[in-house]
């Protein structure tokens, strides 16, 4: 008896060992396979992050071009302007070129009223309110001026004559210098002070984000071919992608803030920037501060509450669940 009991349990054992062993080929099959996916598809992030890049280079190497066009054909400058005023308008291919024209003036002369009045309403809708800043003697800003995140040393002087120094939304000053902290390329859970800066270089502006922890200057031809150059070199960082590099410069520059935007309205040659949409300011000490966008692609705060959240995604048996899991949502871009 107690042979075949002593057999009985040497075959449940060989039985559950065999059970278990070929579960645990199942189990490092899984991983590998997920570790497969994971780095296949972090090699695809990266990829789409390179062309993401290439088409905001491209767009703005197009946009150049055009300019430079512009100022050797003033007919084609002519009919750029029209058709930023009047709109895109379609032809058909089996009609005259003479014909379109002409119907395309009158629906141009017929539309100008409309026009107007959309424009004078949408110019009344963008009247904003902003804070009064410290001034000397003669009326002029005192620097540095502090707003908020950011800081202005320097406002430079306002280029009319060529087009490409201002577009709809922002002026680009020749001497324009600000700054503002960020995460460092070195380290991005340290703190660094970036020095944006706009030059005038074989008369195009030349655009750079200088760090303090001396990392090599990022140069490009647009505020946002420098600042996503900037996120994508913090995500290289990193090894992972944290934010999302979908660029914002104009605002990491500081271009866009209202009082920035109110002190290169008043500064001369500004009326004669043509393709800059007029944005109607009144200065009152009533006005609401100005409320900084939370973004991480901005915020050093935020990028750090993305890089915890980040790191507890990956590993959330080993780290503690952050505290602001909730808010750390917003500009990760996880694989």
């Amino acid at each position: 008896m107690d042979y075949d009991y002593h057999n009985m349990r040497m075959m449940h054992r060989n039985n559950y060992e065999k059970s278990t062993t070929k579960y645990r080929q199942k189990l490092l099959l899984l991983k590998q396979m997920i570790r497969e996916c994971v780095h296949e598809n972090a090699a695809l992030v990266d990829e789409l992050e390179e062309v993401q890049v290439n088409i905001i280079i491209r767009k703005e190497e197009r946009k150049f071009l055009l300019r430079k066009l512009c100022e050797y054909e003033p007919q084609i400058a002519l009919e750029v302007q029209n058709a930023a005023k009047d709109g895109p308008v379609s032809r058909p291919n089996n009609v005259d070129s003479k014909k379109p024209r002409k119907k395309a003036h009158l629906n141009s002369a017929e539309r100008r009223p409309s026009l107007l009045k959309s424009r004078k309403t949408t110019s009344k809708n963008k009247k904003k309110i902003v804070q009064p800043i410290p001034v000397d003697n003669n009326g002029r800003p005192v620097f540095p001026l502090e707003l908020g995140r950011l800081t202005v040393h320097s406002l430079g002087e306002v280029v009319s004559d060529r087009m490409e120094f201002h577009s709809e939304d922002a002026i680009y000053p020749v001497g324009y210098v600000s700054t503002r902290f960020y995460g460092s390329l070195k380290d991005p859970t340290q703190k660094c002070m970036y020095t944006c800066k706009i030059s005038d270089i074989n008369d195009a502006p030349r655009f750079e984000i200088a760090s303090d922890d001396n990392c090599p200057s990022i140069v490009g031809d647009t505020p946002d071919v420098c600042h996503s150059l900037l996120l994508q070199k913090i995500n290289d960082s990193l090894s992972l992608n944290v934010v999302s590099t979908r660029p914002r410069g104009n605002d990491f520059f500081g271009l866009t803030h209202p009082i920035v935007l109110h002190l290169l309205q008043s500064s001369p040659g500004t009326r004669k920037c043509i393709y800059y949409k007029w944005t109607k300011f009144e200065v009152s000490k009533s006005a609401d501060a100005y409320a900084e966008d939370n973004d991480a692609a901005l915020s050093f705060e935020h990028l750090q509450r993305c890089i915890n959240f980040c790191k507890y995604k990956m590993a959330p048996d080993v780290l503690q669940k952050p505290d602001d899991f909730g808010d750390s949502k917003d500009g990760i871009q996880m694989f």
